[in-house]
């Protein structure tokens, strides 16, 4: 099947487009930062309980004339909800470039590092508006996730672009679609853990010590920490589905499961690096910074095996080409 070059190139359009709308969303969150004057507690309850034979202020008939005016929206939030708005639109451009580049390719769109890197910012942002839309008051952490996200996809569509083209021959196979789709949904889930265990270690500190005084307006260090351990803990099962894969995948193409090859030994070791997060992060001794650590460690390992593994290092899956 021949490529489509056009149709190609229209994805690329998208791709910098999304990349310009986060960047907008990115904006308007770090407005938003700025507005708030402090952290409100993310964990707090509504009250909904009222004294016995007392009337509550919901109960009082609010019709004609005598209903209260509704309480405008904080200036503060009216930027957040507009970065919002633009995320969610960043993320569809997003998610139709990657359609259109695997039809274009008539493959999965992740045949290269382009294509991973920009399917890993797209699995990254999607994990955070699933977050956002279960716990909207976690808002202001939109900066901070978009960050990250803006700076590998200006390194993908910069160093790391490629033109459509069919995969080398190593990768045509249908575990393409299988090994490495895992790869790209767990590296994307575990970017937002990533994220949220440097702002807890973040928080913490100013916590004990009153410095960075941004760091009050992020929610309680608790929550970030409990967001950081949710996500990496959806995510390790498919990090360990992966490896396994690729393992079985490495046995067709060359002959064994397992050779120590660059890519494959960094990939076990952040396998190893995060099962000794989540175990830590379950020892009574070792939860808080410590295991944070740990979980930013990890997400250390996991950048330098996409960048420095597959641009520096040769090895067997030295094939994923640039430029």
């Amino acid at each position: 099947m021949g490529v489509d070059a056009p149709l190609g190139d229209f994805g690329d359009v998208l791709f910098y487009s999304a990349l310009a709308v986060y960047i907008l969303a990115m904006l308007l969150h770090a407005v938003e930062h700025g507005l708030l004057r402090r952290a409100e507690p993310a964990m707090a309850e509504v009250p909904v309980a009222v004294a016995v034979g007392a009337r509550s202020e919901s109960s009082v008939p609010t019709t004609g004339d005598d209903a209260p005016p509704r309480p405008s929206r904080p200036l503060s939030e009216r930027f957040g909800r507009m970065g919002v708005s633009l995320t969610v639109l960043g993320f569809a451009l997003h998610l139709a470039m990657l359609v259109v580049r695997g039809v274009a390719a008539g493959r999965a769109p992740w045949g290269n590092m382009y294509e991973f890197t920009a399917a890993v910012c797209l699995v990254g942002v999607g994990a955070w508006l699933v977050v956002l839309y279960r716990r909207p008051e976690l808002r202001r952490l939109g900066v901070f996730v978009l960050l990250p996200v803006i700076l590998l996809m200006f390194l993908g569509g910069t160093v790391l672009y490629t033109q459509t083209a069919p995969v080398v021959p190593a990768l045509r196979s249908y575990w393409l679609a299988i090994h490495v789709t895992a790869a790209v949904i767990s590296s994307g889930i575990l970017l937002f853990a990533g994220v949220a265990s440097v702002l807890y270690l973040l928080r913490s500190a100013h916590d004990r010590t009153g410095r960075m005084a941004w760091t009050a307006k992020l929610p309680g260090a608790q929550v970030l920490d409990r967001v950081a351990y949710r996500a990496t803990a959806v995510a390790f099962p498919i990090w360990t589905f992966a490896v396994i894969t690729g393992a079985i995948w490495a046995e067709a193409a060359w002959g064994r499961y397992w050779g120590w090859d660059p890519k494959e030994t960094t990939a076990f070791i952040a396998w190893v690096v995060y099962a000794c997060y989540l175990h830590a992060r379950s020892t009574a001794g070792w939860r808080g910074q410590r295991a944070a650590a740990i979980n930013v460690v990890g997400f250390a390992v996991m950048v330098f095996n996409l960048f420095f593994v597959n641009l520096v290092v040769t090895g067997l899956h030295s094939y994923a080409g640039v430029g």
